[in-house]
């Protein structure tokens, strides 16, 4: 089969898994043909989404996941022969997004979610991710920053006391951990650094105290970080050294995950919904070593890269092996994304121009 005839096929949401799409399609060389494997649903999201009672509501759903979550989980409710309803809310403030969403099916509502006649008028559904959230320019608009990611999620929680939530989270309410500690656990310590970070660890304790008060069943998803070829870390990572720029080497591992197998696992992740709350670290399984990855890209674009300053010996990990034993390895591997991101910069693929600013130790986004 040509790959021109999986896509097609994949538009029409003819259900098979992710990895045979991938191994059919060396390259991704449009937004389109991206979107669609980032939103290709597999059997076990098909699954998922059949076993969900009643209609999915996402808050925040304008933003970089967002909008490949929503498609996923339509596609998904849509191979299952089920009449169940996908409802983004957001302010839209990215041009195109709102319409973007509309045209596959996926319900919109232009809302405001600090202000309360807006957000308490929005439809009651019994399961609803909580995308919204501040993270960059947080040091030059502090108060924001912990409105958004702390007062908002109390508000939140009240109007969906009887819902099941999914809370996106980070892992930068970790402390750094030394490299070869494998990343820290879901029970272990907390210490968040700056004030982003401390105020992430502020939504998830909000969220876990109003599951203990109205017994709210909500799984938290601490992700560390999600790979799209328009942003990301393997994209920064290439862009600096394709356009010989230093790379600084102070964080120097790191774990990622491509966006479509968070968003998959996310939407699966309604299962596990409790309370108190169920907390889950999301990421790739490998520790991956930025000066190791910049090689790599050094070596498909012939050139050498840049360095400077050198690896710390603690870096901002994840250990996700509960992750991978509940829903097993991710479908794409890095090998895979460094191979897909590579030559999207080759090709001068459009990106978001976002840097995730992985390398900031000071928690100042």
């Amino acid at each position: 089969m040509h790959k021109e005839s999986l896509i097609h096929l994949a538009s029409r949401q003819t259900i098979t898994t992710i990895l045979d799409y991938q191994t059919m399609l060396d390259k991704i060389e449009t937004v389109e043909q991206l979107e669609n494997v980032m939103s290709f649903p597999t059997t076990e999201v098909v699954n998922a989404m059949s076993e969900l009672e009643g209609d999915l509501l996402i808050l925040g759903v304008g933003g970089k996941m967002g909008p490949t979550l929503a498609k996923l989980a339509k596609r998904a409710i849509d191979n299952s022969n089920q009449n169940k309803k996908v409802i983004g809310v957001s302010r839209f403030s990215t041009r195109g997004t709102n319409e973007e969403l509309k045209k596959v099916g996926i319900e919109t509502i232009i809302c405001d979610l600090l202000e309360d006649d807006q957000l308490f008028k929005l439809p009651d559904t019994p399961n609803v991710i909580f995308m919204a959230g501040q993270k960059f320019g947080s040091s030059d608009n502090e108060s924001l920053t912990w409105v958004m990611n702390t007062y908002l999620p109390g508000r939140v929680a009240q109007k969906y006391k009887n819902s099941k939530i999914i809370v996106f989270s980070t892992g930068n309410v970790y402390p750094f951990t030394m490299i070869a500690n494998g990343g820290s656990r879901e029970l272990g310590p907390v210490d968040p650094i700056g004030e982003y970070a401390q105020s992430c660890l502020g939504r998830e304790r909000i969220f876990e105290h109003f599951s203990n008060q109205f017994d709210i069943p909500i799984t938290i998803v601490r992700l560390n970080y999600a790979i799209d070829l328009r942003y990301g870390i393997l994209l920064d990572v290439a862009q600096k050294v394709a356009n010989q720029h230093p790379i600084d080497l102070t964080m120097g591992n790191v774990n990622v995950i491509w966006q479509g197998d968070a968003n998959a696992i996310v939407l699966r992740t309604f299962s596990l919904c409790q309370s108190p709350p169920v907390i889950l670290n999301l990421s790739g399984p490998e520790t991956v070593s930025i000066r190791h990855l910049a090689n790599h890209f050094g070596e498909i674009f012939n050139v050498l890269p840049i360095f400077e300053l050198e690896e710390s010996e603690t870096s901002l990990l994840t250990n996700t092996s509960r992750c991978q034993k509940i829903f097993g390895y991710p479908q794409v591997n890095l090998d895979q994304m460094v191979e897909w991101v590579a030559h999207w910069v080759k090709i001068n693929g459009m990106t978001l121009n976002k840097p995730t600013k992985f390398e900031i130790r000071n928690g100042r986004f």
